[in-house]
């Protein structure tokens, strides 16, 4: 024979209190976790790279390799939520062809803007960017061959469709030699 149990009313008013004072509060949690988690005034800066970008560039001769033209197609637009300008890129250049993707956003911790860099080759960079008038600059470090090197990458726009570019590498941070320097163009 089974036995059937009988809740009481109160219980059962109590127990159904509890779980819609529960629900309420998850939703206001999610809605002020929603309401903090908005995009950080500066990242609207980086609203000059989205839309579909050509790089032609001149690879100097020297530590990196042998020189060359080097040419890059990129389009960039923002993640849901407008947090990350995501770039994907393809590149030819006479030191090999490739593809891969970039990351640039802001940190509102550091003060300071974010790009990170992933590509075919399995290499990988991350730096830290700053904007001055019209003119970012984007520094880094990154071992090779077990020596530190720094790298400065730095863009300067000249209308809303184009910029030029400089990356210079340094041992030490003070003498400075240029890799390559380009124009890019939007589409």
């Amino acid at each position: 024979m089974i036995q059937t149990r009988t809740i009481r009313p109160e219980v059962m008013r109590t127990k159904t209190i509890r779980a819609a004072l529960f629900a309420a509060t998850m939703l206001f949690a999610a809605a002020a976790i929603a309401q903090a988690a908005r995009p950080a005034p500066e990242l609207k800066k980086l609203d000059v790279f989205v839309g579909q970008w050509t790089l032609n560039g001149n690879m100097k001769a020297g530590a990196m390799g042998h020189g060359g033209s080097m040419t890059e197609s990129e389009k960039c637009e923002w993640m849901e939520g407008n947090f990350y300008l995501v770039c994907n890129f393809d590149y030819k250049s006479s030191a090999g062809n490739g593809v891969g993707l970039s990351v640039m956003g802001y940190s509102t911790d550091l003060k300071a803007y974010t790009y990170r860099q992933f590509n075919s080759y399995g290499e990988f960079e991350d730096a830290k960017g700053s904007l001055d008038g019209d003119t970012w600059t984007w520094n880094s470090e990154q071992t090779m061959g077990g020596q530190t090197m720094k790298w400065r990458f730095t863009m300067s726009i000249t209308s809303t469709s184009s910029y030029t570019y400089v990356f210079d590498m340094s041992l030490d941070g003070t003498k400075w030699s240029t890799v390559m320097d380009g124009k890019a163009t939007k589409k």
